[in-house]
């Protein structure tokens, strides 16, 4: 393929600065470290955009925390003025990384996520004998530097915006040359990346009839169990020596025992949650319900926390689990929106949200100072797939 080049200029345009700061801020208007920025916008974007043709960054100013749901894992949180730009970079850099992808990739891409390689992974169940699961141990935390950068310079031949990505990535590590840091919205891009060379190998080379990868979590199908067990081997040898990555022990099942896969169970014909999901899904709405009851919450954060979990478990078959699991949050405030928009679910189709009994939360609108002002809306509403 050929390689992408003169795109530092693209990266540095005050135009896409401008669209890559209404990104970053949205969602965070309100956060001091967004105002401040906000306050000398175009200054801000002016020293960006010097340091963007000079490929002399500022990266690596990070906010270090742990999250323990699903699991434990480290998240880094960047500054703001570097969060500003790693959207410039993938604003631009996005239809390299997407054109280099086989089909069946679905992170970090538009009109896939999480849902559509679901939906994919569940049709390929129904259609072939065996699956297996495989994923990569501590993944994020094992990506070789040398080998990403490698792999970029295969896509890029821009001197300067190889130098910004390199700046990037050796802003962090777990171990001497390894390790990127989750939270970056350039570390979604690199990672999803570094494997597509085991795509191509797992398409092309030993032509698997069906497979699915979303970020490290990769399915593959087929109808002859020996042949299925053959080819995890290869992946797994492909891994380790092109990739210095390990896999962890693979998963291989036939399509009626089922398996899991991105927070759900497939078997067969059937989408359910796994053991770890229902009960992440029942703590949180609890733990929702009683803050709203509490006054913790106002009910548009309510919307907020809850409209995730609901579209969530929607997409599994889960409607006599959620209506015994509606049961014990019925509090002393009676139904809330979320029962009954819950209770009113059917399965994988149009909820019924009967709202009756609270009161809509106010449309929230915050605009910007700046001629290229940008707003951001709260619905009225959560919307229920």
């Amino acid at each position: 393929m050929k390689r992408a080049g003169n795109l530092t200029e693209r990266v540095a345009d005050m135009d896409n600065l401008v669209a890559a700061f209404c990104l970053a801020q949205r969602g965070k208007q309100a956060k001091d470290d967004v105002s401040r920025y906000r306050e000398h916008l175009m200054d801000n974007l002016a020293v960006m955009r010097q340091r963007i043709l000079a490929a002399n960054v500022y990266v690596g100013r990070y906010h270090v925390f742990t999250i323990y749901d699903p699991k434990q894992r480290q998240i880094c949180a960047a500054d703001f003025d570097e969060r500003v730009l790693h959207h410039a970079l993938m604003r631009v850099c996005h239809p390299v990384f997407d054109r280099q992808l086989i089909f069946d990739t679905y992170a970090t891409r538009i009109g896939k996520g999480t849902y559509a390689a679901l939906d994919r992974a569940h049709h390929a169940m129904t259609r072939y004998r065996y699956v297996a699961k495989l994923d990569v141990r501590k993944y994020f935390d094992s990506i070789d530097h040398h080998v990403l950068m490698t792999l970029l310079e295969r896509l890029f031949k821009d001197k300067r915006l190889l130098s910004i990505f390199e700046q990037i990535i050796d802003s962090y590590h777990v171990a001497p040359g390894c390790g990127l840091p989750i939270g970056n919205l350039t570390s979604q891009y690199f990672a999803n990346h570094y494997l597509s060379p085991l795509d191509h190998f797992v398409k092309e080379v030993l032509r698997v009839p069906c497979y699915v990868r979303y970020m490290d979590d990769m399915l593959l199908f087929g109808d002859d169990k020996a042949a299925l067990l053959r080819q995890v081997a290869e992946v797994q040898a492909f891994v380790a020596s092109r990739l210095r990555l390990s896999v962890k022990p693979p998963v291989v099942a036939s399509s009626a025992q089922g398996i899991p896969f991105l927070g759900y169970r497939l078997q067969g014909f059937r989408i359910g949650l796994s053991a770890r999901s229902r009960n992440r899904f029942a703590r949180k709405l609890r733990l929702y319900e009683k803050w709203l009851r509490d006054g913790v919450f106002s009910q548009s954060q309510y919307f907020e926390h809850v409209t995730p979990l609901l579209a969530f478990v929607s997409h599994a078959y889960t409607k006599a689990y959620r209506r015994r699991l509606l049961k014990t949050v019925e509090g002393r405030r009676g139904r809330t929106a979320c029962c009954a928009a819950a209770v009113g679910t059917t399965m994988r189709g149009t909820v019924g949200c009967p709202i009756a009994t609270t009161t809509p939360p106010p449309t929230a609108t915050t605009t910007t100072a700046s001629a290229w002002s940008c707003s951001h809306s709260l619905p009225l509403l959560p919307s229920f797939p």
